[in-house]
């Protein structure tokens, strides 16, 4: 694998799969980590998403708590084919990716698509904001690596 560029320098936030999100933010909150915010509707990426099953997809229940330095997440995966759910079943609950910001995803993602990086799952709005998930888990990251673009 070639040498890969600055993609994963600015960490935004830590992705934990659960079974039951309602439980785990009522323990988060128990020991102080809050208040917790639920994510918006996947709905904008609908036109341009490349996940295994697109309905799935979008009934991922997802909250997030921002920390003083970080974002994390907390993701429950309905029954179905996504990732998550994939995860959560062979693994238990635990930390499925790790989020870096970049200022550009289709670039982000074809820098490291040259370096030998492949695409687990996609997302794009309209404005070209969105996220980008790698197969980097058995790699030798030991977690899936997302960059991700914020609306302009």
């Amino acid at each position: 694998m070639k040498k890969l560029p600055a993609l994963f320098q600015d960490l935004h936030h830590v992705c934990i799969v659960v079974r039951d999100i309602e439980a785990s933010t009522s323990y988060y909150e128990s020991i102080g980590v809050g208040p917790w915010q639920q994510m918006t509707s996947f709905e904008a990426f609908r036109e341009e998403l490349q996940v295994p099953d697109i309905e799935a997809f979008m009934q991922l229940k997802y909250r997030y708590a921002l920390l003083n330095n970080i974002q994390i997440q907390l993701c429950e995966p309905p029954d179905g084919n996504t990732l998550q759910r994939r995860f959560l079943e062979q693994y238990g609950e635990g930390v499925f990716h790790l989020g870096f910001t970049v200022a550009d995803c289709d670039t982000a993602e074809e820098l490291g698509e040259a370096v030998g990086l492949e695409v687990l799952m996609r997302g794009r709005k309209p404005d070209r904001s969105g996220f980008t998930y790698f197969h980097t888990a058995e790699g030798g990251a030991g977690v899936t690596l997302e960059i991700r673009a914020a609306s302009k």
